[in-house]
């Protein structure tokens, strides 16, 4: 059945983030932004910080740049989860190379406030750097300063010190509205010198909040949109309608100037083992009809009957969790996914994540792991997964093909088995076909289009995409079995390239008529000329990059095709120079390129030995590569071509760790710890979402002051004689734990379980443990109870539960057999650390006393090996120095792998110079840790701590602790060391 506009134009979801462009209605004033018709052409050239003033502005179909249609394909990746300011530029040039033009960042609050009125945005926080060289990378910025954010981070970004410093109260005129717009401002004085409009940097649209809708959300919204406004800032702006509910749809809140004509995004999400039908439209989940009412309102509330398209962006790149179990989308799925937003018209794509990085120190929410590359296309490591492939392929694609930009729905045949969709630009007649398969099983049959019957075969829950009647240049393609990658023109030639599975055969029919001269490159093509058509079949993958030279005799500018299969695929790099565009094939990477005179500077990365060939303009006769001269020639395809493959990567050889250092800690056990410096923790418990009992209840870790990482209690009390047991109550989240003595002497540990369906996103989960209290402790006199808290952070805000106001801590404390009246101080960490900030530490004795630190006199520790098999409560810490020396001109990717007994319940803070690279937990799974270059020195020495929490009830360790090589490759970016001061 066909399909109305509006339903054509709502964007399907899984994780996704649509922008909706609303029509003007009569008497109301247009925004700015709203742009007048623009015909389908070439794309905007990159941007890039060039002092001259751009329009950006938006109309039914797309973004439009200085007039220009633009498809945006943005990589969406957090840079405070890459605390190292120089691989920020490795991961933005991978972006674009793999196919970006865009990147999407979020800025969280908690990342830069370690107290109120308190803001750091130097070093590792520096987004000044992280937008100039977003400039220089040339990437489009997508700004998202929150204040809520929806990255599965601590506390949603919000900052841990807002816990204690606002009441509930989020209406206009609060507290906390005042310190959002403190925020925010912060924000936009750096943001508002990198704003594309201005010419001063690339900084393309701005997205406020995420989350709550009602009437206070759109009261807030309504405040912080002029609040931006006022700040300068004048790129469109969007907000999230979160989940796709329709709680905040055109028309419901002010925007101030964008009251019609405004950006309207939405998302959503479900598990990746399920088919992009079962949400095929926003509209199916939600409340309120989910993001599907925002067809019905496609008037903006007026009743004119105006459409509303949907522009959209794609989150759907991340992995699953269900009942605690991953659901990994390979790229099959991620192709259909992406696939399925093109097909209803999408043209602003967020693809999240691009690069996940660390959750490093206390930043991860509850529901996650130290590492948030689930589902990214590159790893946390920063290497290439299997993802990247339709991600590579579907944004070249996107970007150097303008037909895509201004799509329509339109007829066609169906495919039995698949799930067909029929798109048209009106403006240049090309037609393009999505072919998707729900199923479990392959399906091969044939699509009847263009005249032909084209084999089509499409495996269990993939997609395909085909195109007819499509314009390159001078020449047009009748009908394509494969995808169309990029077309562009090479000096004195078009290059056009297509790619599909290695294994199937590309069918490719080109219209002339006369016969055209034909030059096969590679003896894989075949090719026929009958009856005005010429024929191209290619098996993909038999030969590499296979080539076949057009020159119909009647232009000057032969066509040169191209045919990759996956892999081939992902060594061709097109880019952009003053002089023209230019094709690279071979390397695994390609960072730069320039040309000056004759020669062609190319910048990239090998892994193994590889040939490099290049198309570009005219003139073109010397290459280098990474700085040194390469011998090249001509060839008669008017490409360069080295006479000798690239060198790989030399060998990177990582030291034994050995050299260990042991000390315990856990003094605040014993009853003759001084703990006269601690707070006294005698403040009402705080209001929040989590019940506490009358009479025995204590205020929660935030309302104390210590928002992050551990927390430990001393309560003092006199005679215990007829105390039995003592239960405590305390809220940690998934994976929390509570440790408790009596008089120094261990009296149990409880553990929480991990995130699963029903707690996972629930912030006011408690525990009670009541512990026995051994006779010969029941005596009269003075006893100490020592309590220490592991907790995790709070989650987001959510529209349900308040995740935020969860207490974090003990919570309330009951005695059996008696009542004592306990007198109770309460401790956690230090002074936010200078460099390193808020989230890098807690309350661990020896965090508090450096021993996490380069530098510390560890000289009188114990000397022991590893591994190590001990049965001990409490706090052990472990020490050693390390040195490296990767070869000059690698970047190699190295983690800390631990492994032990999974039967042994213990845990380990990971501290690499200082910094705490996360929480290893054994028996849950993950073992190895990113080290990110830039803290880690990979040619000098490091200092490696590791403070180890374990229990009495097994044997712990460490273990197995050995360093490991991640992935290396000869070339890479220049890392400067982070700082990290030491004791």
């Amino acid at each position: 059945m066909a399909l109305s506009r509006r339903s054509f134009s709502a964007l399907a979801g899984t994780a996704v983030l649509g922008l909706a462009l609303s029509g003007a209605r009569p008497g109301t004033e247009a925004s700015p932004h709203l742009a007048r018709f623009a015909p389908t052409g070439p794309p905007p050239l990159p941007p890039r910080a060039d002092g001259r003033l751009h329009t950006v502005g938006f109309d039914r179909h797309s973004l439009l740049v200085d007039g220009r249609r633009l498809v945006l394909w943005a990589g969406e990746m957090h840079l405070f989860r890459l605390p190292s300011p120089s691989l920020w530029r490795d991961v933005l040039q991978k972006m674009r190379a793999h196919g970006h033009n865009a990147v999407s960042v979020q800025v969280a609050w908690n990342y830069h406030s370690p107290a109120p009125g308190r803001y750091d945005f130097t070093g590792v926080r520096d987004l000044d750097l992280f937008l100039r060289t977003a400039a220089e990378t040339g990437l489009y910025v997508v700004l998202r300063p929150g204040p809520r954010l929806d990255a599965a981070g601590a506390d949603g970004g919000l900052p841990g010190w807002l816990t204690a410093a606002e009441d509930r109260d989020k209406t206009p005129g609060s507290a906390y509205l005042k310190h959002v717009e403190e925020w925010l401002g912060r924000v936009n004085a750096i943001a508002a010198r990198h704003l594309f409009t201005r010419g001063r940097g690339t900084v393309l649209l701005y997205r406020i909040e995420d989350g709550h809708g009602g009437a206070d959300g759109r009261a807030r919204l309504d405040r912080l949109y002029q609040k931006v406004r006022a700040d300068g800032i004048d790129v469109p702006l969007f907000r999230n309608d979160q989940g796709g509910n329709g709680h905040l749809l055109p028309g419901t809140f002010s925007s101030g100037d964008q009251r019609v004509g405004w950006l309207h995004g939405f998302d959503g999400s479900f598990p990746p083992d399920r088919s992009p039908s079962a949400r095929e439209y926003p509209g199916t989940h939600g409340g309120t009809g989910g993001a599907g009412a925002a067809p019905r309102s496609g008037d903006g509330g007026g009743g004119d009957g105006r459409s509303v398209a949907w522009v959209g962006a794609a989150a759907a790149s991340r992995d699953g969790w269900h009942a605690g179990v991953r659901h990994p989308r390979d790229a099959a799925q991620v192709r259909s996914l992406h696939l399925t937003r093109l097909a209803h018209g999408i043209t602003a794509h967020q693809v999240r994540t691009a690069f996940g990085g660390t959750s490093w120190g206390w930043l991860p929410a509850p529901s996650v792991r130290t590492p948030y590359d689930d589902g990214a296309a590159l790893d946390e490591g920063r290497r290439p997964t299997g993802r990247l492939v339709p991600v590579h392929q579907i944004g070249h694609m996107l970007q150097r093909i303008p037909d895509f930009a201004r799509l329509e729905r339109a007829d066609g045949a169906k495919v039995p088995g698949l799930r067909t969709y029929h798109l048209r630009n009106p403006d240049t007649g090309a037609r393009v076909h999505v072919l998707r398969n729900d199923g479990d099983r392959k399906v091969s049959s044939t699509l009847r289009a263009a005249g032909s019957d084209l084999p089509v075969t499409v495996p269990a829950r993939d997609a395909r995409l085909l195109v007819t009647e499509l314009t390159l240049g001078r020449h047009r393609v009748r009908c394509s079995t494969a995808q169309p990658m990029l077309f562009l023109a090479a000096g004195r030639q078009d290059v056009a390239v297509f790619c599909g599975p290695r294994g199937e055969t590309a069918r490719l029919l080109l219209e002339y008529a006369e016969e055209p001269r034909v030059t096969r490159l590679s003896r894989q093509a075949a090719y026929v000329y009958d009856r005005g058509l010429l024929r191209v079949t290619v098996p993909l993958g038999a030969g590499g990059l296979i080539g076949v030279r057009v020159e119909d005799g009647v232009g000057e500018r032969p066509l040169l095709l191209l045919f990759a299969d996956e892999a081939t695929s992902m060594r061709l790099w097109p880019y952009d120079t003053p002089e023209g565009s230019l094709l690279v094939h071979g390397p695994a990477l390609l960072r730069t390129a320039a040309v000056r005179g004759s020669t062609l500077h190319l910048t990239g990365d090998t892994v193994a030995p590889t040939r490099l060939e290049v198309w570009g303009p005219p003139g073109i006769s010397r290459l280098t590569w990474n700085g040194r001269a390469v011998p090249a020639s001509v060839t008669g395809s008017e490409s360069v071509r080295v006479h000798a493959p690239l060198p790989g990567v030399p060998e990177v050889r990582l030291p034994v760790l050995d050299g260990w250092r042991m000390r315990t800690e856990n003094p605040e056990a014993g009853p003759g710890f001084d703990d006269t410096d601690w707070q006294v923790a005698d403040r009402a418990p705080s209001p929040g979402t989590t019940p506490v009992p009358k009479g025995r209840s204590l205020p929660s870790a935030d309302a104390c002051g210590f928002p992050h990482g551990d927390v430990w209690y001393r309560g003092t009390f006199t005679d215990a004689t007829g105390v039995d047991s003592v239960a405590l109550t305390y809220g940690a989240g998934p994976h929390g734990l509570l440790m408790a003595w009596l008089d120094g002497h261990p009296l149990g540990t409880h553990r929480r379980p991990g995130p699963d369906t029903d707690t996972h996103r629930k912030g006011s989960g408690t525990n009670t443990s009541v512990f026995p209290v051994d006779p010969w402790l029941r005596t009269p006199g003075r006893h100490v109870l020592s309590v220490l808290v592991r907790r995790t952070q709070h989650g987001r805000d959510g529209a349900r539960e308040d995740a935020r106001e969860a207490a974090r801590g003990l919570t309330a404390v009951s005695f059996g057999g008696s009542a004592p009246k306990v007198r109770w101080r309460i401790q956690g960490a230090a002074a936010p650390d200078p460099v390193r900030g808020p989230l890098n530490n807690g309350g661990l004795y020896g965090e508090r006393e450096g021993w996490h630190l380069p530098g510390f006199p560890d000289h009188d520790w114990e000397r022991v090996d590893f591994p190590r098999a001990v049965r001990r409560q409490g706090v052990t810490w472990y020490r050693t120095t390390f040195a490296l020396d990767v070869p000059s001109g690698v970047d190699a990717s190295v983690g800390l792998t631990l492994d032990d007994d999974r039967y042994r319940s213990y845990r380990v803070q990971i501290f690499l110079n200082g910094w705490n690279m996360g929480q290893y937990i054994n028996g849950t799974g993950r073992r190895t840790f990113v080290l990110p270059n830039g803290i880690l020195r990979t040619r000098g020495t490091n200092t490696l701590a590791l403070a180890v929490l374990s229990e009495l009830t097994t044997l712990s360790g460490p273990g197995r602790v050995r360093l490991t090589l991640l992935g290396a490759a000869a070339g890479g970016v220049p890392v400067e060391p982070v700082e990290s001061p030491g004791h």
